[in-house]
């Protein structure tokens, strides 16, 4: 088998070897401060360290965010009431549960999700489908957060007397923008040094926000005309797609994982992971709603202005800047590896940089030409026909191979590998994702009307029906075609157990 980096536990092992690995501290090609050095290779079992708690800041600071405030006073928006709102935002956050099992996966395989996912598709079959559900996708709500930031930051500009003409817009992204890839580009040691004071820092400010919100808040808010019958179902499970496609985006969580030592408690990687995600999520979500309960959310910022300490609104701006690029910092760095594992030979800070610069132009257009608030509903909940399938398809993978992973095998891109399976293509995969986005498409009611949605007055199933249809697919596919559920075994005189799952 040929690998594209050698594996450092072939061949006869020590006792030093056989024994569990100790967490160690970060080794120089994981430093804080420092280049990242791996990419999409594997991470050998000497260089991991860290626990699962400290994915709990990670997560909480990149969804302590002006995005999820803007969500949670669109449900309002669109109709609810307040108890209504508040019970999408828990049910829809849920989903963090399926970002939690995704991370598991990580230190199992000591690789990013973007080449585990070579079990699922094939080594050829994964490119496509980095291409789409790991490139597209990623550079798309990195532009989506950036608009976020920037639109606060204009506010912070005119504030400190600069009139936010276009120029200065394209200045204040640009610059928003380089420091996000600055954290993308030096990597994980960095990102783990860093999230936990940031998250610190911006639950002090939003404790703040919440004592003016909670003072001005309406509790028994209700619509002068309250959605009833089908039209209330509706509006329910569109709100609940809404929140749910924010985890759903992750499905690279194992790309933060991926450094833990394999005897990591793959329990305490889901529970940290979930929670570090639903937590600052519901939080900050129920904060938007209750605010849109007092003030007119279609411009949060003004809003927010009229129950906030006139002191503290260039404070709230420059957190909210702060919370989107540590979002948007994992989007870049998952997005860097996604092209890598395209298949483009070049270096991850290099592909996180040309991330950067798609990013930047999406942003532009969205400030400069369309709505941004209708940009922000329409790709969220569109985005979730290709989401929920992919994250469904892995997540039941995970469950078949009882997350067992051969991260040496899967480095190999030959058609010697073991996920080579017919011409590079992994049919179960394949199939399971086209059929699950099939039936997304025919239930989603966003930008287009699926048939399905309209025969039912405009119900958005899409989330529910694509994770559904592609897990069922996927599992029954594996079973039928006799596929390979578990790694091949390394090492000397180690056999395979085809019988793990």
């Amino acid at each position: 088998m040929a690998s594209t980096i050698p594996d450092p536990q072939q061949g006869p092992r020590t006792p030093a070897q056989q024994a569990p690995a100790r967490p160690q501290a970060p080794s120089p090609t994981d430093g804080a401060g420092r280049v990242e050095a791996h990419g999409i290779d594997h991470i050998p079992e000497h260089e991991r360290h860290g626990h699962p708690r400290q994915l709990f800041s990670v997560w909480a600071a990149a969804n302590v965010n002006y995005l999820n405030l803007v969500i949670g006073g669109t449900l309002i928006l669109m109709g609810l009431t307040l108890r209504q709102a508040l019970a999408v935002i828990v049910v829809g956050n849920l989903c963090w549960l399926l970002t939690g099992v995704l991370a598991m996966s990580g230190p199992a395989a000591g690789a990013p999700s973007e080449v585990i996912t070579r079990a699922m598709f094939g080594v050829r079959g994964n490119r496509v489908n980095n291409a789409v559900v790991g490139w597209m996708v990623s550079v798309a709500y990195f532009a989506l957060n950036l608009a976020a930031a920037a639109t606060a930051a204009f506010s912070l500009v005119e504030k400190a007397g600069v009139p936010a003409t276009t120029g200065v817009q394209v200045v204040v992204v640009l610059v928003i923008a380089a420091l996000t890839l600055a954290i993308g580009v030096y990597g994980h040691g960095t990102i783990m040094k860093l999230y936990l004071p940031i998250t610190l820092a911006l639950a002090a400010v939003f404790a703040v926000v919440a004592v003016g919100v909670f003072r001005h808040a309406d509790y028994a808010y209700t619509p002068a005309e309250p959605l009833t019958g089908s039209a209330l179902w509706a509006v329910l499970v569109s709100g609940v797609t809404l929140i749910g496609s924010g985890p759903l985006t992750y499905t690279t969580s194992a790309d933060f994982s991926r450094y833990l030592p394999r005897t990591a408690s793959a329990k305490a990687v889901l529970g940290w992971t979930a929670l570090g995600g639903f937590l600052p999520s519901v939080a900050v979500s129920s904060l938007g709603a209750l605010a849109a309960t007092a003030v007119d959310m279609t411009d949060p910022q003004s809003g927010l202005q009229r129950i906030l300490p006139g002191w503290f609104g260039p404070v709230f701006l420059l957190a909210l800047v702060l919370g989107t690029i540590a979002i948007n910092a994992l989007t870049a760095y998952s997005a860097g590896l996604a092209l890598q594992a395209v298949g483009i030979r070049v270096r991850r800070s290099l592909s996180v940089l040309a991330d950067g610069a798609a990013a930047v132009s999406l942003t532009l257009y969205g400030l400069l030409v369309s709505d941004f608030l209708d940009t922000v509903s329409n790709v969220l909940q569109l985005s979730v026909v290709l989401l929920g399938p992919a994250v469904a398809v892995y997540a039941t993978d995970i469950l078949l191979r009882r997350n067992r992973y051969d991260g040496p095998a899967l480095m190999d891109e030959t058609p010697d590998s073991p996920f080579w399976y017919t011409a590079g293509v992994n049919t179960a995969g394949a199939l399971a994702l086209a059929g699950g986005v099939t039936a997304a498409a025919l239930s989603v009611d966003t930008l287009y009307t699926g048939p399905l949605a309209r025969a039912l007055g405009g119900m958005n199933l899409a989330l529910p029906v694509g994770i559904a249809v592609s897990a069922c697919l996927y599992a029954i596919l594996m079973r039928t075609t006799r596929q390979q559920v578990c790694p091949p075994s390394s090492g000397a005189g180690a056999r395979s157990d085809r019988r793990c799952a």
